[in-house]
């Protein structure tokens, strides 16, 4: 497929690159000259993905995270993908609060935070061989 732009970012699962990786993110989508809350929903949904890699894919040892992002006219898909445990089962994962994690009392909203501040979300997973979630925004759909 032709793409306007694209851009990979490969970085180790550790917390301290979350915010990293969010402002690579939102730097490549400021090209769209999106609204400031546009860039938010994008840092916010970015954040969430990429932190479901490091509690959830790596759990307790270090992996790769990939972010593949692509602009085509006044589109941004996001691409983050890991090679850890995957997902059993993506539906039940996707549901409001199912956490897998409840003695770290995390609140299972991460698929739902991405969906609500983007406008198109799939996820892709095998147990055992990693997870592709892909987020798709719109800018400027509602000027």
């Amino acid at each position: 497929m032709e793409y306007n732009n694209m851009m990979e970012l490969k970085f180790l699962s550790k917390s301290q690159n979350e915010s990293f990786a969010r402002t690579v993110v939102a730097a490549f989508a400021a090209q769209l000259d999106p609204t400031i809350e546009e860039i938010a929903d994008i840092k916010t949904a970015v954040s969430e993905a990429v932190t479901n890699c490091i509690i959830h894919a790596y759990e307790n040892k270090i992996g790769i995270i990939t972010i593949r992002a692509f602009i085509l006219d006044n589109k941004i898909t996001i691409e983050v993908i890991d090679e850890g445990k995957g997902i059993e089962d993506v539906e039940k994962a996707m549901q409001p609060l199912f956490t897998t994690r409840l003695e770290e009392e995390r609140a299972g909203m991460g698929f739902t935070v991405m969906q609500t501040f983007m406008d198109e979300l799939e996820v892709e997973s095998t147990p055992g061989r990693g997870t592709l979630v892909r987020m798709t925004k719109y800018i400027g759909r509602n000027r």
